[in-house]
């Protein structure tokens, strides 16, 4: 399906698309290069398609009620606008222009500069959408995505590196690349330093989101010289974040759920997309699998205040514990289980198809609960440990 630039999707396209989407077989950055449309346009129908996925299972008399009654406010939001009537200038400049204007595509270029009307009004009055006429279509090119993939590589392994110096080892490894780029890259793909005290958060954050506070404190103890996070039991703690994992057609994601104490994986889940339902499938997997813990830590990012991810975990009576802003130490058990994985499977696998990459990974993990010894619990299998303590518990 290749649309020229400009260019409406009817309801059946869109779900399409959005069905390919779900299938997770390619990266939403592929799919938006299939289809020479923005990523952000297929995640706003994805999330469009399932806030209404209900409505097929509603009866048909009901689901052309609900229509007709859509319909018949759309006409009357027309006759209203209808008796307003548009100013005198608006007039003339629309009457004007659309003598000579027939497609889509030419309505686009009579978008001018200097005027009187705004251009969000112009884009407006020739039906035309705002964001289409300023975006200027950019596939991910295998320049960017090697940089990407960089930037993830010495991120990982120098986990205290924010932008400023992460942009020195590209320009020192040879990339003609500024401050500005790599921030853009990283806040992009989620990326920020881990810090012992505070510093500028790079996580997308929604300001009308409550902001819980942080629990684990208690749990902090001192080592000599050296800070960490001790906590005595299973089930007293679990935390959830979402890493970026690099592929060859572009990137995924993957969100996570540990259990502090031990260090199992207790549910994970890939997708190519970032979305708010993202982190909330993996805890609910989380919770229908096993006991619930006492308290629940993650970063402030939108997908962990979101109030579908808050209402389950206090559904679920579970304390709600946020890192302090900018402080991913706050977090760093899994963290460490990140670094891990991409170290001991991403970097040094050649996955060529997203089938690949989740079969790799889900042997990876499943390598890593129950076969891997872990220093941290004196040498035991993060998820035999686990598994233990819930049947002795029960």
């Amino acid at each position: 399906m290749s649309r020229k630039k400009g260019q409406t999707y009817s309801a059946e396209q869109k779900t399409t698309i959005v069905l390919e989407l779900l299938k997770e077989e390619e990266t939403i950055a592929q799919i938006a290069t299939k289809y020479k449309i923005t990523a952000q346009s297929i995640s706003k129908w994805k999330k469009q398609f399932l806030e209404n996925a209900s409505l097929a299972f509603e009866p048909a008399k009901a689901v052309q009620e609900f229509k007709n009654e859509i319909k018949t406010k759309d006409e009357e939001i027309e006759e209203l606008q209808k008796q307003l009537g548009k100013s005198v200038v608006e007039k003339e400049w629309l009457a004007k222009k659309l003598e000579s204007s027939v497609s889509y595509k030419e309505r686009k270029t009579l978008i001018e500069n200097g005027l009187e009307l705004t251009k969000t009004i112009q884009c407006k009055l020739l039906g035309i959408s705002r964001a289409t006429h300023y975006y200027k279509p950019v596939s991910m090119s295998k320049v960017n995505l090697k940089i990407m993939h960089t930037i993830d590589e010495i991120a990982t392994d120098n986990s205290e590196y924010g932008y400023r110096f992460i942009h020195q080892q590209l320009l020192e490894d040879g990339y003609s690349i500024g401050k500005d780029r790599v921030l853009k890259y990283m806040q992009f793909m989620g990326i920020q330093a881990i810090y012992p005290t505070k510093k500028k958060l790079t996580s997308i954050k929604n300001q009308e989101h409550k902001i819980y506070e942080y629990l684990l404190k208690e749990y902090w103890t001192k080592n000599g010289r050296t800070k960490q996070i001790y906590v005595p039991a299973p089930n007293e703690v679990w935390s959830g974040d979402i890493t970026y994992i690099r592929t060859n057609g572009g990137f995924m994601y993957l969100a996570a759920v540990i259990d502090w104490h031990t260090k199992a994986i207790l549910s994970y889940k890939i997708s190519n997309s970032m979305d708010a339902t993202l982190a909330t499938d993996v805890l609910k997997e989380a919770l229908a699998k096993y006991p619930k813990p006492k308290i629940f830590n993650s970063d402030q990012g939108s997908k962990y205040t979101s109030y579908e991810h808050t209402q389950t975990l206090k559904q679920h009576d579970i304390q709600i514990s946020m890192n302090g802003r900018g402080r991913s130490i706050d977090n760093i058990v899994i963290e460490r289980f990140f670094r891990t994985l991409k170290h001991g499977n991403i970097y040094i696998s050649d996955y060529q198809s997203i089938k690949e990459l989740k079969e790799g990974v889900k042997n990876y993990i499943h390598k890593y609960n129950f076969k891997r010894f872990h220093s941290a619990i004196a040498y035991q299998k993060p998820m035999n440990l686990y598994l233990e303590f819930i049947k002795n518990v029960g």
